[in-house]
Order: structure tokens, then sequence, then C-alpha cells
């Protein structure tokens, strides 16, 4: 069976579009600011090429940020509470789906684990390349690759710029999140109940 080339020719393509943009490091100038959707972008690309997809999280927009936070933290008072109130025989398959987000220490982590389940890190590895151009208007902005990709920048109250095409998935994710920690809550309520005092 042959091995499909792919994956290294998409990783060959990214690292090229790393070394294209990425040239002002290995030459001993800086990456351009944060503070620059060019800056933003080019880390998020090293972070990808790397293999360290937690730390792209810096660069997404806020609400991004504050979407992965309340997945996290529902996700874990949801695994806690079944842990601690619901039978023996039901804790397992309540919580199988969550345990990897339950294991992330934070939100950067939990950002990582949705976007390695999601195939966000694929997509980013296939369509990373050279900055061709970007399109400022106002807190927005667009990052256009040498292959033509675009990508929606937001600037974030700190000055840096943050993706944004994730933000719609992280916020039903966190609704998800909240609504099955809800009905969590619920159940475990009924079962201490049953427990008696």
């Amino acid at each position: 069976m042959g091995v499909s080339r792919w994956p290294v020719f998409a990783l060959a393509l990214a690292l090229a579009g790393l070394v294209w943009t990425g040239t002002r490091v290995i030459n001993g100038r800086p990456f351009p600011p944060d503070t620059t959707p060019e800056g933003a972008y080019a880390r998020i690309a090293l972070a990808i090429a790397e293999r360290r997809p937690r730390d792209a999280f810096a660069y997404l927009e806020t609400e991004a940020q504050w979407a992965s936070y309340t997945i996290l933290e529902a996700r874990k008072r949801a695994c806690k509470r079944v842990r601690e109130s619901y039978p023996q025989g039901e804790r397992a398959s309540t919580i199988r789906e969550w345990m990897d987000l339950d294991a992330a220490p934070e939100p950067p982590d939990a950002f990582a684990v949705l976007a390695l389940r999601r195939g966000w890190i694929a997509r980013l590895e296939r369509d990373l390349s050279g900055v061709a151009r970007v399109d400022v208007q106002g807190e927005r902005a667009t990052v256009v690759t040498g292959r033509g990709t675009r990508y929606p920048f937001r600037r974030r109250e700190n000055g840096i710029w943050g993706l944004t095409i994730f933000t719609a998935e992280l916020q039903a994710e966190a609704e998800r999140a909240s609504n099955d920690l809800e009905v969590v809550e619920h159940a475990a309520a009924d079962y201490d109940r049953a427990k008696g005092p």
C-alpha cells in the first residue's frame, strides 16, 4: 500500500510559506509585530507548522478566546458533577466525548483539542502560504495569501490582531457545553435526591 503524499506536500507548502514570510526571522530580523495583521498571521503559521496549535490561541479574536474559556470550564464542571453524582454504570458513557477537554489544563489546550478534533489544523496546513497583501478597514483586516486564501482578522482591545474564522464554531460549542452542563446538573441533583440523606 502506498503512503499518501498529500499531507507531506501540504506541510511542505506551509513551511515554504513560513520561509517566505519568516525570512526576516531567519535573517536575524524580527517578525512583523503582532499588532499588525501580517505579524499575527505569521505567528499562527509558525505555530501550525511547528505542531504547536495551542500557541495560535493568542492570535484568535477575543470572542473566540472567551468561548474557549467557557467550553473548558463547562466540560470540566460537567465531568466533575457526573463523577460525583451519577451511578457508576453511567459515568463513562456520559463523559466519554468530554474527556479530552476535561484533561486540558488551560483554554489554549482546549482550543488545540477542538482544532485537532474538528480538522482546523489540517485545514490551516493545507491553506497557509506567504502573505500577498493585507486589506485593512478600521478594526477588521483580511490577510490574502499567495495561494489566494483569505484570512479575516479583527483588532483586539490590546492591539493584537485576532483570527476570526473559528469564532462562530467555538461560540456554538460553548453554547452546547453550557446546555450539556445544565442537563448534567439537573440529572445529578435527581441522582443525589434518590440516594437520600
